[in-house]
């Protein structure tokens, strides 16, 4: 089969090639998503991860303590924390520099007690898409910020959240077993609905579960990353000044970073109608599995805690090869040479 129709004849042979791949994929695969009432075995999840599709785990349990703000506050004392601070909660997201430039924005990051984070945190704040109105503060340091692979290979692996480790399970025993690996990294996440994660991939298997709150997930296959229309932007990192956040751009010779434009997927118009986006909420003591390479767009609802295992992805055989291929069939231009670019800032 080739693709069809006369409207990609005024288009790039790539880009032609990319929308038939979307939509040859939503024809066989659609939007439905597959729901689990328990933990997989580790056959059942090997299948899982073979299909590569997203899937909802419920009764997940991966901590039988109850993660509130006395729990939290009593195990970690007065150790600090590294925090991730914005004035909009949109850490790691395209933001419009001082200058009128469009920048790669990563967030201020400051030390802090447990108390201090969950102190600046709000059950009442509810994200819409527009950004918080007041700093934003996340626990997002993620790399493994409770055992990072260092710990699977029985080296030194210190962590700021040791105190955390006997409830924080070190994998998921079914993934362990269907990957034949360790993961790569296990991270705690801590915020309100003030923060908003930019759409992404990540280069692993992803099990993600919440213990407090709720998640709200907006999904896209590999084959819809071209509607997120990926750019090239300049670094830059929030910073403080006369106690203000402002946006400072790194040097010249800091290499750009390649991100979507699209700064809310998750909202009517905002994509191509071409794109098939899947929209998923993920409550307490239920998990979500992100295969590799699948976009992923996440806001969440009052204070909440989440857990997540990022196992490296089997970079053998075809998958990891169809995943750089499609990234790499269309061009990624600069966010800053028209006005294209402007459309991440909205």
């Amino acid at each position: 089969m080739t693709p069809k129709g006369d409207s990609h004849t005024q288009k790039s042979s790539q880009q032609a090639s990319l929308e038939w791949l979307s939509a040859e994929y939503h024809d066989l695969n659609g939007d439905h998503i597959d729901i689990l009432e328990g933990t997989p075995t580790a056959l059942e999840f090997a299948r899982i991860v073979q299909i590569s599709r997203p899937v909802l785990i419920k009764r997940f349990q991966a901590s039988s303590c109850k993660w509130s703000n006395d729990y939290l506050i009593s195990k970690m004392g007065s150790r600090p924390i590294s925090v991730a601070v914005t004035p909009n909660g949109r850490a790691d997201a395209i933001t419009l520099g001082p200058n009128g430039k469009l920048y790669f924005a990563e967030p201020a990051v400051e030390k802090m007690s447990m108390k201090s984070l969950l102190d600046n945190l709000s059950d009442d704040t509810c994200s819409d898409g527009d950004g918080a109105a007041a700093e934003t503060y996340y626990l997002q340091s993620q790399n493994g910020n409770v055992y990072s692979s260092g710990f699977f290979n029985g080296q030194d692996d210190l962590s700021e959240f040791e105190t955390l480790r006997q409830d924080i399970p070190s994998d998921v025993k079914w993934c362990t077993e269907a990957l034949d690996k360790s993961p790569e990294a296990v991270n705690v996440w801590i915020g309100d609905g003030g923060s908003i994660s930019s759409i992404h991939s990540d280069p692993y298997e992803n099990i993600y579960t919440v213990v407090r709150g709720q998640k709200h997930f907006t999904l896209l296959p590999p084959t819809d990353g071209w509607c997120l229309d990926e750019r090239l932007y300049p670094h830059a990192t929030y910073v403080r000044n006369a106690g203000d956040l402002v946006l400072q751009p790194s040097p010249e010779i800091s290499p750009p970073v390649r991100w979507a434009s699209i700064l809310n997927p998750h909202l009517p118009g905002c994509i191509p109608p071409e794109a098939h986006p899947i929209h998923m909420s993920v409550s307490e003591n239920e998990a979500i599995y992100i295969p590799v390479g699948w976009w992923h767009h996440v806001t969440q609802s009052g204070i909440t805690v989440a857990l997540n295992w990022w196992y490296d992805t089997e970079m053998r055989g075809m998958p990891w090869v169809m995943l750089s291929y499609l990234r790499d069939m269309k061009d990624v231009p600069s966010g800053n040479t028209d006005n294209e670019g402007s459309k991440a800032v909205v």
